[in-house]
């Protein structure tokens, strides 16, 4: 991101030719893969921005304790498997661990990181999102390709899963779309 006066330019990473082949995450907590990532591509863009925004996701199910968390993509199937084999693996511990629907409860968590250079220094803001809901009992949705849990996941007082809702409506609920709404909130008052 790069600021000037009240405007912003954002910039995605996919808008870049960066490589990212060197980049291990492998954090303990949320906090710490997002500080990584931030700090990761600060350092890849030679500090050209003014802002740079690292997030890191997981879910958290009541019947499956602190198994997935910070570990999401890497439980169960493992991050090679395939949207539809993970979300699989998933579905069929779920019916094994929490067959009854009070049993599903479960969060969605994203912490940002901002990073930016103060007087040489680089200096951390965190902001985080939680979204609360339960895993359905069947995949409620196609699966959105990265996104396996958004087809199972049931945000509360909705009844529709993340992948059922429009973008706008996502992006008010989401454990993302709260984090990024608390960073922008945070640079339009800086």
């Amino acid at each position: 991101m790069r600021g000037s006066g009240s405007a912003l330019e954002v910039v995605f990473l996919g808008d870049c030719q960066v490589d990212d082949g060197g980049f291990v995450e492998d954090g303990v907590s949320h906090e710490e893969n997002a500080s990584k990532k931030a700090r990761y591509y600060w350092e890849k863009f030679c500090g050209s921005f003014d802002f740079v925004l690292g997030e890191d996701s997981g879910i958290y199910v009541d019947a499956l304790g602190d198994e997935l968390g910070v570990q999401t993509r890497r439980w169960g199937a493992g991050e090679k498997a395939t949207d539809e084999e993970w979300l699989e693996y998933f579905m069929k511990e779920m019916g094994a661990r929490a067959p009854l629907d009070s049993e599903r409860g479960a969060k969605f968590v994203c912490c940002a990181c901002l990073v930016r250079r103060v007087q040489g220094a680089l200096i951390e803001e965190f902001f985080k999102g939680e979204t609360f809901g339960k895993i359905t009992q069947e995949v409620a949705d196609e699966v959105l390709p990265g996104l396996p849990l958004s087809s199972v996941f049931l945000p509360e007082g909705f009844d529709k899963v993340y992948a059922e809702l429009g973008r706008d409506e996502k992006n008010k609920i989401s454990h993302r779309g709260q984090a990024v709404g608390k960073v922008k909130k945070w640079l339009l008052d800086l």
